[in-house]
């Protein structure tokens, strides 16, 4: 493993700085979470990041170089998973890249497939509203805007083509048989398209399933990525958060719907920048084993 085993080894003057820089960035990412975190209070738009994705704060503090990296000096790194320290200096380990090929294959896979397909762009966010289709059983205790019956309306006369089985799966049971779409985990390679805000929130999941073994920049840019698009999936939502400071999308009417799908393909060529940043780390990592 090349890039592992031979790296470039960085002075403590050069990568404590990136270090510091890294730290900098997330407390400014994390600062009106933590803060709400200390003060028992929720957020149910911004603590989906904390609470759908397992990854925890600590674990976003700590910084990676990435492959092609070793750090001399940087002890604190000795015994973490993935690492291993001789000879001062602190540099992946080989042995962990081979452990989790299969995994980061599959990654691989499901991100080189997800880029050679033109993304889609007519879904709308209906796959928010199509979770508290005909149920009292809403997943975020928040006034829907419309009301049930006229929520219940929207999903009824609109055509619904969800491709994201993470979406699908939390479809009521009567809003599952409206979608053009029936994905399944095992579909997901096949299906899943530049296009859909949640595949692209995803990016975040598995630059996470990547540590430590993705670089921290790109992790972050991950990270913001996902951050601002939960945004957008809230704001065409059918809950009102405009209690919460976020104007509402009416993907109901023609204009709401014509706002969502331009700020949609904003996030899908920044989703796609990353998208192919992380199937190249997983090749250059399974091409090194």
């Amino acid at each position: 493993m090349t890039a592992v085993l031979n790296p470039t080894v960085l002075e403590p003057a050069d990568w404590q700085a990136q270090q510091a820089a890294h730290a900098t960035r997330v407390d400014a990412l994390l600062a009106a979470h933590l803060e709400r975190k200390a003060r028992g209070e929720k957020h149910p738009v911004e603590d989906f990041l904390f609470t759908y994705y397992p990854t925890r704060p600590k674990q976003l503090r700590l910084w990676h170089p990435g492959p092609g990296v070793g750090l001399r000096g940087a002890r604190a790194y000795e015994g973490k998973r993935g690492y291993l320290y001789a000879d001062d200096v602190a540099r992946l380990d080989p042995a962990e890249v081979l452990r989790r090929a299969d995994s980061i294959t599959w990654i691989g896979k499901l991100l080189s497939a997800t880029a050679s397909r033109q993304p889609q762009f007519g879904c709308f966010g209906l796959h928010e509203w199509a979770m508290v289709y005909k149920t009292d059983d809403i997943r975020h205790d928040w006034p829907l805007r419309l009301g049930s019956e006229a929520t219940n309306q929207v999903v009824e006369s609109s055509k619904i083509t969800c491709s994201h089985f993470d979406a699908f799966r939390f479809f009521t049971t009567p809003a599952r048989p409206l979608n053009l779409l029936q994905p399944t985990r095992e579909s997901q390679p096949l299906l899943e398209q530049g296009g859909c805000l949640h595949a692209n929130m995803d990016l975040y999941k598995w630059s996470t399933k990547l540590m430590p073994f993705t670089p921290s920049p790109l992790l972050l840019d991950c990270f913001e990525l996902a951050k601002d698009i939960r945004t957008l999936d809230m704001q065409a939502s059918p809950y009102d958060f405009t209690p919460l400071g976020y104007d509402p999308i009416p993907i109901e009417t023609p204009l709401g719907k014509a706002q969502y799908a331009a700020a949609q393909r904003t996030f899908a060529d920044r989703a796609r920048l990353l998208r192919l940043q992380l199937a190249d780390l997983c090749d250059l990592l399974l091409q090194s084993v």
